[in-house]
């Protein structure tokens, strides 16, 4: 009989991104680092996000990082300076960064995120073609962490990415295998929604926070799911773990997060404590029904009942492939499955 960690692990194979794709995305990022090292009034650069952080999923999509700015070459830039808005300054380093990085990728394009110049490659590998993200960024002068843009509201935003990858790559080498592991996981169940209801960073906060040595991948992810069900029926909110931005935001109303939370717990939960393999396949298939489609027992023990009687049946019946498919296609969140 199989246990729960097969199949989380056929699942995990499904998600697993291929080391092209993976190499180009890290190398597309160093790229564009030592390109923002070159613009005027540059201070340092950081990696942060899935890559940095070891949580990337299969596709391949971005990199994220930043460009920290002297604030002596920019004394007007920001809330510590005389408030200037963000918005000149990132499309000076768009322009800078585009004459660097189409030397070397002829077709790439620079567009504007909410947080700085996002970088297009117009260079597919795998069918996948990583852009990366370079966050604008600014020293604080007053408590830890950095200023960040919000060009949707031409203001400035207190973080700290660089403690926030500190604190994802902590812990032994064990636990933070675990640790990833789980977060690869519930990233690839909240993506198989046509809207997710919480970030990919947020997951991993709640990873951060609930996950203890000494759990194991399954029993982790039940946590996570559990724990965070539990905080959102409470009414309670996610901080920053660096406690510098203020509290995290969910992408739905918490109550259709928490039903969806509590749903994946209680099927982890069930699988866990599963008595046979059809048992298990049907409450981990319940979860991850994107990668795990597994036929229930109920439809088993109908067809061959149907097969012992002579009347003839219908295909679909016997389960024999007809037009329409069995599996399980992008669910509403909060939806059934």
């Amino acid at each position: 009989m199989k246990t729960i960690d097969d199949l989380l692990d056929e699942v995990r194979v499904q998600i697993e991104p291929t080391s092209g794709p993976l190499d180009e995305a890290r190398a597309r990022l160093t790229l564009v680092r030592d390109s923002a090292d070159s613009f005027p009034g540059a201070l340092r650069t950081y990696r942060s996000g899935s890559l940095a952080v070891h949580t990337m999923n299969k596709p391949v999509t971005d990199g994220d990082g930043g460009l920290v700015l002297n604030r002596n070459y920019y004394p007007q830039l920001g809330p510590d300076g005389a408030g200037e808005a963000p918005g000149a300054v990132v499309d000076d380093l768009c322009a800078h960064l585009g004459t660097l990085i189409r030397k070397q990728y002829p077709n790439a394009t620079i567009h504007k995120s909410k947080r700085g110049p996002e970088v297009h490659f117009g260079a597919p590998i795998e069918d996948q073609d990583p852009t990366v993200d370079l966050v604008v960024a600014l020293n604080r002068k007053n408590g830890s962490g950095i200023w960040i843009p919000n060009l949707e509201d031409e203001d400035w935003d207190a973080s700290d990415p660089e403690k926030h990858v500190g604190l994802l790559n902590s812990g032994s080498s064990s636990f933070r295998s675990i640790r990833r592991k789980t977060i690869r996981l519930a990233k690839a169940w909240n993506k198989q929604f046509v809207e997710p209801g919480m970030s990919s960073f947020q997951l991993s906060v709640w990873a951060w926070e609930f996950l203890e040595p000494g759990t194991g991948v399954a029993h982790g992810l039940h946590t996570l799911f559990d724990r965070a069900a539990s905080r959102l029926e409470a009414g309670e909110g996610t901080s920053d773990p660096a406690g510098v931005s203020d509290d995290l935001k969910l992408l739905k109303d918490a109550d259709v997060v928490a039903t969806c939370l509590r749903k994946a717990s209680n099927s982890i939960a069930e699988a866990l404590d599963a008595d046979n393999e059809d048992e298990l396949r049907s409450a981990v298939s319940a979860v991850f029904s994107k990668y795990l489609d597994v036929p229930s027992a109920s439809a088993l023990k109908e067809s061959a009942r149907l097969l012992s009687t002579a009347k003839p049946v219908a295909a679909a019946a016997l389960g024999v492939a007809v037009a329409a498919t069995t599996t399980a296609g992008a669910r509403a969140f909060g939806g059934t499955r």
